[in-house]
């Protein structure tokens, strides 16, 4: 999976896409990835990228251009063109669906600054709008992480465990169920006894149904949305 990423930070990425998963992935693995200086596409010698808000307000807005120029000198006619995502606040938010739908696809992350980017580029260039949370952070780089190690989890080869990405938290709606290792106590807090039993059967339920109560107790969201589901799927 290719993914390439236009930031006016490209320092900003050199710890997280090195490191662990991501950077496993990138050596050899299924991950090919590619950060650009969206500077690098201006035409002043100052490399600007920002100016006032027409209208006036606080803050600067990032300008149309260096967008426009870096993604058709990259990536040439639109049809040519990856699924270019931008950042933004009024984007979908981002969940374990839309990252299972993005997976796989080659993608362009725009990441904004300052006080948003010219409406023109979600207009022209931007096929998905998303937002990773109700929260304001200070660009799209942190979101870009985000998405990156999100849909490079569930590339084939990215995992040591291929059944990892499918049991966990939010794969079929739901969180995950409480996990345990070694030691089977510990100051007097014991591992549950069905967990080592051998019984595969009677753990597969109790895990389900842990899932269920926390999934139920923590977010009752996301269970009122899976029992929805599961209503359809029922016929009911």
């Amino acid at each position: 999976m290719r993914i390439d990423v236009l930031t006016i930070f490209p320092d900003y990425f050199r710890g997280p896409f090195d490191v662990s998963l991501l950077g496993r992935a990138r050596r050899g693995g299924p991950l090919d990835l590619h950060v650009h200086d969206l500077r690098a596409y201006t035409s002043d010698r100052h490399r600007t990228v920002d100016d006032l808000p027409y209208g006036g307000g606080a803050g600067m807005v990032m300008k149309p251009e260096p967008f426009f120029e870096a993604v058709e000198t990259l990536f040439g006619s639109v049809p040519a063109r990856p699924r270019t995502v931008l950042f933004t606040p009024r984007g979908r938010r981002l969940d374990q669906r839309l990252v299972a739908d993005l997976a796989g696809e080659p993608l362009l992350l725009l990441c904004g600054r300052y006080e948003g980017i010219d409406e023109r580029v979600h207009a022209g260039l931007a096929t998905d709008e998303l937002s990773v949370g109700d929260y304001v952070l200070a660009g799209g780089e942190a979101a870009a992480c985000i998405l990156v190690e999100a849909v490079t989890r569930l590339l084939p080869g990215a995992l040591g465990n291929i059944d990892s990405a499918a049991e966990e938290s939010f794969t079929e709606g739901l969180l995950e169920y409480p996990q345990y290792t070694r030691p089977a106590t510990y100051r007097g807090m014991a591992v549950p006894d069905v967990l080592l039993s051998g019984d595969h059967g009677a753990v597969a339920r109790w895990r389900r149904e842990r899932a269920l109560e926390h999934t139920r107790r923590t977010r009752p969201d996301l269970f009122a949305a899976w029992r929805a589901r599961s209503d359809l799927d029922d016929g009911s």
